[in-house]
């Protein structure tokens, strides 16, 4: 599996490396050495580049449980025992609906992870789970180990319910107490486009109704989802939006065009509108969806190979490379050429040779 994660970058969905080093800084607290296991997966985490495909991540996710023997990965004042997240899917299990399910996987939460509560609120027309630090706060405001903390328990929470009912059930808007992260553009696919940041605790809303759709799994279907878990709910809702993966199988597929969201509809053999509404019913939309495949491949593109920065410009769809350029930056807080530069510091990719700076123009540009 040695360097499975670099080699595939680009090809499958990822996420960024910003997720892992949260999730390993509980090893960190615990004066635990991570660099073996990096080593194992192939993630070097000084490249500002490193993308972890989602298979890779989830078998990672349970690795660090098993060396830190805790579920909540040595983040928490006290450990999460393994075995945790078996009896929370049972405590939801067998409940009428999804507001009674979590209402109960709140209660069996503050047992064995009393150092952050979880709160359900509930109005004519909006659901609510509030995550917040109980007594002492995990760490200082925006320290890796704190903004995991949070990304993980909402993601456990969500999937976990997505799985429950049987469907992916859209987060309308989720304000994260802490400032954006490096990883934060991730945030439009894995949770929502409509992320905020600040305040003191986690508030993810979603349709009222939602809280009562009635539960769909049984017994024998949790003997089958806890192969692979707890690190399968990392994935889990990423694969239940099933039009998430056609539309970006079909953008992947087309380059370097890039479709329209009219296109696109046509050969999905829907109405623009449908797309429209399937996509944000499914937490994201067309234009997420193709920035994120353009930032994978460009990203990989960059770090692994010798090709000039015009070359995946063009492979990409862009109609001039300043465009390219203008989006680049917005991905990553620096130009192409800036951002390959410094991987050569770790000897990461080579450099294609001088590249002329595109004359700036107004708008994206792009195709």
């Amino acid at each position: 599996m040695s360097k499975e994660g670099a080699r595939s970058a680009g090809k499958s969905p990822t996420v960024a490396g910003g997720f892992v080093t949260g999730m390993l800084a509980g090893m960190h607290r615990n004066g635990l050495d991570t660099t073996p296991l990096l080593n194992e997966f192939g993630i070097d985490l000084a490249n500002p580049a490193i993308r972890i495909p989602l298979d890779h991540y989830a078998r990672l996710y349970n690795r660090v449980i098993a060396i830190c023997d805790d579920e909540a990965f040595g983040l928490m004042p006290e450990p999460m025992r393994p075995g945790s997240f078996e009896f929370l899917c049972r405590a939801m299990l067998g409940s009428p609906n999804l507001g009674e399910a979590l209402d109960r996987g709140r209660r069996f939460l503050a047992i064995v992870l009393p150092a952050m509560a979880v709160d359900i609120d509930r109005d004519r027309t909006l659901a609510r789970l509030i995550l917040r630090e109980r007594g002492r706060p995990l760490g200082d405001r925006d320290d890796p180990g704190r903004v995991f903390a949070f990304e993980w328990l909402l993601r456990l929470l969500h999937s976990l319910s997505c799985w429950l009912v049987g469907r992916g059930l859209s987060l309308l808007r989720v304000r994260f107490p802490y400032r954006c992260p490096a990883h934060g553009d991730d945030y439009a696919l894995v949770y929502t486009e409509h992320s905020e940041f600040g305040g003191d605790r986690l508030v993810a809303e979603m349709r009222a109704d939602l809280f009562d759709l009635p539960l769909r799994r049984d017994e024998a279907a949790l003997a089958s989802f806890l192969g692979g878990a707890p690190g399968k709910i990392s994935m889990l809702y990423r694969r239940d939006r099933e039009m998430v993966l056609r539309v970006r199988d079909l953008l992947r597929g087309a380059l370097p065009e890039s479709p329209t969201i009219e296109a696109a509809a046509e050969r999905l053999h829907l109405s623009p509108r449908t797309l429209h509404r399937r996509l944000h019913d499914e937490g994201t939309s067309f234009r997420a969806i193709k920035d994120a495949i353009r930032r994978d491949i460009a990203l990989a593109r960059l770090t692994k190979t010798r090709r000039s920065i015009a070359d995946v410009a063009a492979e990409l769809g862009y109609a001039d490379t300043s465009a390219f350029y203008r989006a680049f930056t917005g991905w990553t807080g620096r130009s192409p050429q800036r951002f390959r530069r410094q991987l050569l510091g770790h000897g990461t990719a080579g450099d294609a040779g001088a590249e002329p700076r595109p004359s700036p123009r107004p708008g994206r540009g792009a195709r």
